[in-house]
């Protein structure tokens, strides 16, 4: 890859490790059965409209890009049923532990990606999403690493792209530095607004919140979240 399309696509800045603990047998032959019914397919076009995605009727269509242990993304998809979820993760033993709840749970609206979330965004099609989460993004804390986070003018310029207008960006951390990153490289796009009005929308977890295990790390070692929306303008 040159060095031009590498710094187009940001494909590296997104995830470190791919695996954990091996999967167990029951385990490894349940995600290699599961895997191929619920993944996108990106080396067919996306179907128009996007909602063909789903086997089952939807009215808005979210991505959520990192869904970890899949808490949220589960809980939504439960909550929401008229709602496609799109979930990218490419760390394995989540995406396992995700579809089995999905099977077990019966959500038809949820569809999965297992690599890098920029090639989900480089293939959708322009304003076809309500909605967009990053959750908890890796924080890579240490400065030298700051390029590799996933919010930079390139990927704001992917959201903006498949975002409907009005649609919404929310971002949730628990790490200082990276709200301040964000706040500043979504002023500094133009095509974000932030909704905030005070310190409790931003102090205040979105509503039907389903807390994660990283949230309640972060609680027990005595860090705060913010919880930031950002409008399509």
């Amino acid at each position: 890859m040159i060095d031009t399309e590498r710094r187009s696509r940001a494909t590296e800045a997104f995830f470190g490790r791919r695996k954990g603990k091996a999967l167990r047998g029951q385990q490894a032959e349940k995600l290699e059965a599961l895997l191929p019914r619920y993944i996108v397919d990106l080396s067919a076009p996306a179907p128009q409209p996007l909602n063909d995605l789903f086997p089952v009727p939807t009215e808005r269509l979210r991505l959520e890009i990192g869904f970890g242990g899949g808490e949220h993304l589960i809980h939504r998809a439960l909550e929401q049923p008229k709602t496609g979820f799109i979930g990218v993760e490419p760390f394995v033993n989540s995406m396992q532990k995700l579809l089995a709840r999905v099977d077990d749970a019966g959500a038809h609206n949820i569809r999965v990606y297992n690599d890098d979330a920029t090639q989900v965004l480089d293939w959708l099609p322009d304003g076809c999403l309500d909605q967009i989460d990053l959750l908890y993004p890796d924080p890579w804390p240490k400065k030298k690493h700051w390029k590799r986070r996933f919010v930079s003018q390139v990927n704001l310029a992917r959201f903006h792209r498949v975002l409907k207008p009005g649609a919404l960006f929310c971002f949730a951390s628990d790490i200082d530095t990276y709200v301040n990153w964000t706040l500043q490289h979504c002023q500094a796009h133009g095509g974000f607004e932030w909704t905030a009005r005070n310190a409790a929308d931003w102090l205040t977890p979105y509503e039907g919140w389903p807390s994660t295990r990283y949230e309640a790390k972060a609680r027990r070692e005595g860090r705060s979240s913010a919880y930031l929306t950002f409008r399509k303008v």
